[in-house]
């Protein structure tokens, strides 16, 4: 699968430049889209059979459909840090999601220094989506708790044992609890390279964005290469934050679509608190992060009429220095519009 990586990565590189910002002068305005879109988001390394690091993340969002009103704090930010045209399109989006992670060895139930600490993280999120010719823009806000508060033990044990799996035995050994914020920022292109046209083409899609809080702070830059029809649908499948993924709603624009894809995105890491322990608890458990992390993946997106479903596959490389092995894991989405 590496391989398939290295491979997709190359033909990003060799895209014929002549192509380059073919799309910036067709564009037209944001299509109209009065539907909202409701989605469900399922990470987990049972995907690849592996049961540690970041083994499970689940996500359940609303994004609303476009309006020009500047009602809304979303309206606010539109208007005054982004200073949107009157044909740009605003969104505003809501979702609560959980992460777990563990251990490679959770059947120890003591200390394990040099392994993943056990973390869960439960929260809220609400997001401002602000999309014009070529560009979305994207402000988050993540408030939740890590900690025994957010049951990452009681979820994952009660779903192990419904599986048949081993029950993990080291959660006394989890990060404390903490309140938790995250303030986000991302921008996506519609199309840096286009070939072909909406019954089937190519494009290349470029993001970067940044985190700020005591949950995660990091810079980050990728690039995503799609082949199939339609590909004005979306920006992307969606993902579990901090994975890369797209805006979180999709606007069809015949009855059927497919594509596949791939991507790269690099982030620069300042904190991790799964990682680096709490800012707050010197004895919190932690490891010694990596400064620089990279997400490898690929997928397929399918869309019928007012539903799409997604499948990614993502390698992630080291994130700590005692990391015995690259972590994998699968990612299915569905979203619904109404």
């Amino acid at each position: 699968m590496s391989r398939v990586f290295s491979i997709a990565t190359a033909v990003i590189a060799l895209l014929p430049l002549s192509a380059l910002a073919q799309d910036l002068g067709e564009s037209a305005a944001p299509r109209p889209d009065e539907r909202g879109t409701y989605t469900i988001v399922s990470e987990n390394d049972v995907f690849v059979n592996t049961d540690r690091n970041y083994t499970n993340g689940f996500r359940a969002s609303y994004l609303s459909g476009t309006t020009r009103s500047s009602d809304g704090p979303e309206g606010w930010i539109a208007k005054k840090i982004f200073g949107v045209p009157e044909t740009a399109a605003i969104r505003r989006g809501i979702a609560f999601g959980h992460s777990i992670f563990t251990p490679q060895d959770i059947v120890e139930p003591g200390p394990l220094p040099d392994q993943h600490p056990y973390a869960a993280w439960l929260y809220g999120e609400y997001s401002a989506v602000i999309e014009r010719k070529h560009e979305v823009d994207q402000v988050v806000l993540q408030l939740g708790i890590v900690g025994p508060s957010a049951r990452g033990e009681r979820i994952q044990n009660e779903v192990h044992a419904l599986i048949g799996s081993d029950e993990a035995a080291g959660w006394d050994n989890q990060i404390d609890d903490e309140p938790g914020f995250v303030l986000a920022y991302d921008k996506r292109l519609r199309a840096l390279v286009k070939i072909g046209d909406d019954d089937f083409g190519a494009d290349l899609t470029p993001n970067f964005g940044a985190s700020v809080g005591n949950i995660h702070t990091n810079a980050r830059a990728g690039m995503t290469l799609r082949i199939g029809e339609n590909l004005r649908n979306d920006f992307g499948p969606p993902r579990v934050r901090p994975s890369l993924g797209g805006a979180g709603y999709f606007n069809p624009i015949d009855e059927f679509s497919w594509y596949l894809f791939a991507g790269v995105e690099g982030r620069a890491v300042a904190h991790n608190i799964f990682l680096d322990g709490s800012l707050f608890d010197d004895d919190s458990p932690s490891v010694k992060k990596r400064p620089f992390v990279a997400d490898f993946q690929g997928g397929a997106v399918v869309q019928y009429r007012n539903a799409q479903l997604a499948f990614t596959y993502v390698e992630r490389t080291d994130e700590f220095d005692t990391q015995e092995e690259r972590q994998a894991f699968g990612a299915i989405s569905l979203s619904l519009k109404y």
